[in-house]
């Protein structure tokens, strides 16, 4: 308790004296987040080192990843907001790396216990008891970053502690869930992919994907595609003409883009826009779906073949086991 208590003191002392010379609020985000994964790395080797009974070991490192992951995403919000999309993006490219390399067998998506559920993995009971550490963990991190947005230590944090909350939901319920469970399929379908081809840096393909998957309704968020066929010719007894308007981008702008049960929870449960219900659908029915889907969608015979078919081919330089 007094290192952390110390840690805490040491990294006020810094914010506010970087704050108070440069005025950089984006380094006093980057503070906040390097202090946040800290902890959370401190309170997992205290875990590891004081809990001997396995499964009780994995409930608090479920619980803490989920803290770890909303309180980064909290702060990671400002960024986005007052930074622009392509810092955001850097900030979550290398905080997936580091959540990656830290956290062990911890997910902080319940989904995950789902998919073990179905092939066979795992049992009810325990996904369930995960999740709910899960939820346990994303909720109460709350506190701990009011209690920083309260100091308005940085003008982007002026008024953010106790501001309300909106939600990202711009669509009906069911298209919301649609964005988010074909979204998610996707991500679980590349995990998948990595985890069977082991290539060299698979973590860092796999973060890019989950980064590019986020920001990529931003960075083509105005972006219109539109495609025109017209067919008069002259011998023709009937003229076709069609006109087709698709709207790229979008995800980010009608669902939010989470992917994550959790995150969606702790970052947008119970904001103005949408019931509690609306929400359940949308993050959680919507995204469970697309995980399992994704587990079907992998055990396809083409899927499987073309897996096969990279596995043995000649390939380059990323593949782990395969020489220039």
């Amino acid at each position: 308790m007094k290192f952390t208590i110390d840690v805490l003191g040491i990294f006020l002392k810094v914010v506010i004296r970087i704050n108070k010379v440069t005025f950089a609020p984006l380094v006093v985000s980057t503070l906040f987040i390097l202090l946040t994964s800290l902890l959370a790395h401190c309170a997992r080797r205290v875990v590891q080192k004081l809990i001997k009974e396995p499964f009780i070991r994995q409930l608090l490192e479920e619980a803490i990843a989920a803290a770890e992951l909303c309180g980064c995403c909290f702060e990671l919000i400002v960024v986005a907001d007052n930074f622009g999309v392509a810092t955001y993006a850097i900030f979550l490219f290398a905080l997936t790396i580091w959540w990656s390399l830290n956290w062990g067998d911890a997910t902080a998506c319940p989904y995950t216990h789902i998919e073990d559920v179905i092939e066979g993995k795992d049992d009810i009971r325990k996904a369930v008891l995960k999740t709910c550490a899960e939820l346990a963990g994303g909720i109460l991190i709350f506190k701990y970053v009011q209690l920083y947005w309260a100091l308005e230590i940085s003008d982007t944090h002026k008024d953010k502690a106790f501001e309300d909350c909106k939600a990202d939901l711009q669509v009906p319920v069911l298209y919301g869930a649609a964005i988010e469970g074909v979204a998610t399929c996707l991500c679980r379908l590349a995990s998948k992919s990595l985890g069977d081809l082991n290539p060299r840096f698979a973590t860092a393909i796999d973060s890019f994907i989950g980064t590019s998957l986020v920001v990529a309704g931003v960075l083509t968020r105005h972006t219109v595609f539109v495609y025109r066929y017209e067919d008069a010719s002259t011998n023709a007894d009937l003229s076709v003409s069609i006109f087709c308007k698709v709207h790229l981008g979008k995800a980010f702008d009608y669902s939010g883009g989470y992917f994550n049960p959790v995150l969606a929870t702790s970052l947008k449960a119970g904001c103005a826009g949408h019931t509690l219900t609306e929400h359940a659908v949308v993050y959680w029915i919507g995204a469970c779906a697309g995980s399992i889907l994704s587990v079907y969608l992998y055990k396809l015979p083409i899927i499987q073949k073309f897996m096969r078919g990279t596995s043995v081919a000649n390939g380059d330089s990323i593949w782990a086991e395969k020489e220039d």
